[in-house]
């Protein structure tokens, strides 16, 4: 650059900032209304939470479908971030409680959405998809976590072992635990702990 020439600030384009702070709002607005009522919330109940009127909705979405798409991917991102691995080399009770926690505030998080989610993915081939991919991810971090121990097993055995842990520590699982068992978080993550214990083979010795 040479001597004397000035930098051209950079254009913001505040129209598309505040449309997009509307649709955010409308986006969670919808999250929140799902967390207070099971049934899918209307426009006009979206609108009036959102604080914006039913036109902004369908000025950023073309119908309701495309916002529960669109709430589903902000959520799964969201649930994706809170729910970071840890303790992945850490001993078998370590990663027990890790795993166990983590699920078990997803849950306790995104019950609703998922419900809603399920009640509602015949009306799209794309909230099936996103149910299915949520469904391989939570596949993926149990073999991570429990690695040693579904090393140890046959193909066939292994992966049986993983879908029974899936349905095991499935949404609706949680919400028995917590609706119909009256447990607390704290008992229920007990109870996970202590079935995934049960249904994994023995850890392996280490190697020296």
């Amino acid at each position: 650059m040479s001597v004397g020439t000035t930098l051209k600030p950079v254009r913001i384009d505040g129209r598309r900032q505040r449309s997009e702070r509307t649709r955010q709002a409308i986006i969670e607005a919808y999250l929140v209304l799902l967390r207070e009522n099971p049934q899918v919330p209307t426009a006009a109940q979206i609108a009036e939470r959102a604080g914006y009127s039913v036109r902004s909705i369908f000025e950023r979405f073309p119908d309701l479908l495309a916002l529960r798409i669109a709430a589903t991917d902000h959520a799964f991102a969201m649930g994706n971030a809170q729910a970071v691995l840890r303790d992945v080399d850490g001993d078998r009770p370590t990663r027990l409680r890790s795993q166990v926690e983590t699920r078990a505030h997803t849950c306790e998080q995104w019950l609703p959405l998922w419900r809603a989610l399920n009640a509602n993915q015949g009306e799209s081939s794309e909230l099936k998809r996103r149910i299915r991919l949520a469904r391989e991810l939570i596949m993926m971090r149990l073999e991570l976590m429990y690695q040693p121990e579904l090393s140890t097993l046959s193909e066939l055995d292994r992966k049986r072992t993983l879908i029974a842990l899936e349905m095991l520590t499935d949404f609706e699982s949680w919400a028995r635990l917590r609706e119909l068992y009256g447990m607390s978080f704290t008992q229920g993550c007990a109870l996970w702990i202590g079935a995934i214990d049960r249904l994994l083979p023995p850890t392996p010795a280490p190697r020296h």
